[in-house]
């Protein structure tokens, strides 16, 4: 089962979104610009008032905007706005059909573009993820769209020994994965949702993140992106993610880390952020329990008003 739009761009039908549990917002597209392979189309959600200020919620992989629906709601009826997008090759947006036309820098320049397609001002960034890598170094190349950021169960690579990285990263479990995803031509969505929550996620859940990938032809970016992961010196986005440091050192706007209790993959990077950020000093970061790496998924609600309190402080 195969939508090809063009030649080399595939495009999830919608019937494979008709019904998802808890996801009932309507969707929005933009088209942007990639210089070789054309205009793509990038899906969003868009809730609230058009004129509240901006909470720009980026997911990570294999996930999509599905993920952050227990914490639209909330935001939203707390008078913020909600943007929250499909990263190109997933979700409802455009899938490139060959690994080849994804990689870090790429995914970066598609979120600039969106950012800068619709004008966005005044941004309030949550990450998760490669939510995290890709939004910060969107928000290291406009900061002056930027006004606050929530980081969660995220990371900014640098393989760099502490104090300006972690120990052992990235260590051989990442190595082993990224060599997984390298090798294969399809991976179970279900398998790789459910097993990094620490809920029992219904099936009909673990169906709907699957709803974007019908088939194998459509898992190219979530397959590549793994391999992206800047794990040598050399790597695409390694500089790039070292100048977004660089600038990060210099960010006095508000910084706030909210990781959940139960993710070791990540949990090492909120010591990082917290010391190495200055709009970290004097936060109220907050460790949410009982939440996996999809904390969204996991303890969504509890996510939402930690993110509430924050905004509010902020606002």
């Amino acid at each position: 089962m195969t939508s090809e739009i063009r030649p080399g761009i595939l495009r999830t039908p919608d019937a494979c979104f008709a019904g998802l549990p808890g996801y009932d917002f309507a969707p929005h597209y933009v088209e942007i610009a990639d210089p070789r392979l054309g205009p793509l189309r990038m899906h969003y959600v868009d809730e609230g008032d058009a004129h509240a200020p901006i909470v720009l919620m980026l997911h990570g992989n294999p996930t999509w905007s599905y993920l952050y629906r227990h914490v639209i709601g909330p935001v939203v009826a707390a008078g913020y706005r909600v943007i929250a997008p499909d990263m190109i090759g997933f979700g409802r947006s455009d899938k490139p059909a060959s690994r080849s036309d994804y990689g870090f820098d790429r995914f970066v320049q598609w979120m600039r573009s969106f950012v800068d397609t619709l004008d966005l001002q005044g941004i309030t960034l949550v990450c998760q993820d490669w939510g995290g890598p890709i939004g910060l170094r969107v928000v290291a190349e406009r900061p002056d769209r930027f006004a606050a950021i929530l980081a969660t169960n995220t990371l900014l690579q640098n393989c760099d020994p502490p104090p300006l990285g972690v120990p052992d990263w990235p260590g051989e479990a990442i190595a082993n994965w990224v060599e997984t995803c390298r090798t294969s031509e399809d991976l179970p969505l279900n398998l790789l949702v459910g097993r990094s929550c620490v809920t029992d996620v219904p099936e009909q859940v673990l169906a709907a993140y699957a709803a974007p990938f019908p088939d194998a032809s459509y898992k190219k970016g979530m397959l590549q992106i793994t391999c992206g992961i800047p794990i040598a010196e050399g790597a695409e986005g390694l500089e790039a993610n070292r100048a977004a440091w660089r600038f990060l050192e210099s960010w006095d706007k508000p910084f706030l880390t909210a990781f959940s209790d139960q993710d070791p993959a990540t949990i090492a990077w909120e010591d990082v952020f917290q010391r190495r950020i200055p709009g970290a000093k004097g936060q109220p970061h907050a460790r949410i329990q009982g939440g996996g790496h999809f904390v969204q998924e996991d303890q969504g609600a509890a996510l939402a008003q930690v993110l509430i309190a924050f905004l509010n402080a902020n606002r």
